[in-house]
């Protein structure tokens, strides 16, 4: 779950981080008055996505006149398919220098890994391609946590003596509010060092683990739920777990883990998946539904069937395939790859009914598929 940046900036405040002084707003009389108030100001519209300074969103103002027409200007924007109905408006900080922190998930150590770049401001996945030696990351035991020392050798090749110390005990705090919030991921881009040598949180963003939402239920009240396509609403009204894409692969496979996978190979192959969709145990019964959303999407050019069955037998979710394939008739082309328990009957079934057989591997279907995607639409996918 994202959090706009008005609700992720006290989770800092609260573990002792510096923020500015701030106003919300959804009105052009309450701008007005949050600058009468703060003087010289930052406005900055609030949803939940990044590049708002690139989209227009972020606006300086020097009095309440200037503040209220930035807020005329940001308010009804749509910036990621989002309105926005709110802007932040806060104090103007004398910047010295901008930092970028943060401490995320990493898929590779499975724990925590902090990042510390002394290029604020910036994307952060331009600072790591063209200047790697201005990134620090460095993975945390969770058993250990992370402690200002530590913090402090870390940072140290990357900013001067006198604020190395003042960083150190920062980025311990921000690894605080990370593990006390069940983050996904807590940055703070851009971290201000100000005239006076202190140091200012001037943004924030925070994902917070959705398995963690149950535990955390008073904090995901103030986030900004995901907006969702048209086709994963319909899928959440038939409880089936469905995510669009960007790709042109459309995906079936039964199990979380095995849909992942199943998307990681496609990537490998220089593939793109159009969706997620896990369809489990179910297929038999659901097969009809989840086929008709992924035929809803016009940029699907080829399909991947994957199925791997334990105690879920293949041929019964094989069946539910058919069926569904009997009877909505797509002319899209279909790549099966069906092993485990059943996969011997579900072969036969699929070659007697449909006039297909399964591929000896998951590989082969999904090089199949990529192949027949890029020959649909002209040689990408």
């Amino acid at each position: 779950m994202n959090f706009e940046e008005y609700a992720a900036k006290p989770l800092l405040a609260k573990v002792g981080i510096a923020i500015p002084n701030g106003q919300m707003a959804n009105s052009i009389e309450q701008a007005t008055t949050a600058g009468e108030t703060l003087g010289k100001v930052v406005v900055k519209a609030q949803v939940p996505t990044g590049k708002r300074g690139k989209a227009g969103g972020i606006k300086t103002a020097d009095n309440a006149q200037e503040t209220a027409a930035a807020a005329e200007a940001i308010l009804g924007m749509t910036i990621g398919e989002f309105d926005v109905e709110k802007v932040l408006i806060e104090q103007r900080a004398p910047i010295k220098q901008e930092y970028y922190a943060a401490i995320l998930n990493d898929a590779d150590s499975k724990g925590p890994l902090l990042m510390f770049s002394d290029q604020g401001g910036m994307d952060i996945e331009d600072i790591a391609r063209t200047q790697p030696e201005k990134l620090v990351q460095h993975c945390i035991d969770v058993r250990d946590g992370l402690n200002p020392e530590d913090a402090e050798k870390l940072v140290s090749s990357l900013v001067t003596p006198d604020i190395a110390a003042s960083l150190g005990t920062l980025l311990a705090k921000l690894y605080q509010a990370y593990a006390d919030n069940d983050a996904e991921l807590m940055e703070i881009n851009p971290l201000a060092l100000l005239d006076d040598n202190s140091l200012m949180a001037l943004d924030c963003k925070f994902v917070l683990d959705d398995s963690a939402i149950k535990r955390q239920q008073e904090l995901a009240e103030t986030g900004t739920p995901e907006k969702l396509t048209g086709r994963e609403l319909s899928a959440q009204d038939l409880d089936l777990k469905y995510i669009d894409l960007d790709g042109s692969i459309g995906l079936l496979a039964n199990g979380a883990g095995l849909t992942m996978t199943t998307m990681d190979v496609i990537t490998h192959y220089e593939g793109s998946p159009a969706n997620f969709l896990e369809i489990g145990g179910e297929a038999y019964t659901k097969a009809t539904e989840a086929l008709k959303l992924m035929l809803g999407n016009e940029k699907i050019k080829s399909l991947v069937v994957n199925f791997c069955g334990a105690f879920a037998r293949t041929d019964v979710m094989t069946e539910g395939v058919i069926n569904a394939w009997e009877e909505l008739k797509p002319e899209i082309p279909v790549f099966f790859s069906i092993h485990g328990t059943g996969s011997d009957e579900a072969r036969s079934m699929l070659h007697e009914r449909l006039g297909m057989t399964s591929f000896e591997t998951m590989d082969e279907a999904i090089q199949a598929a990529i192949s027949a995607a890029r020959s649909t639409s002209g040689g990408t996918n």
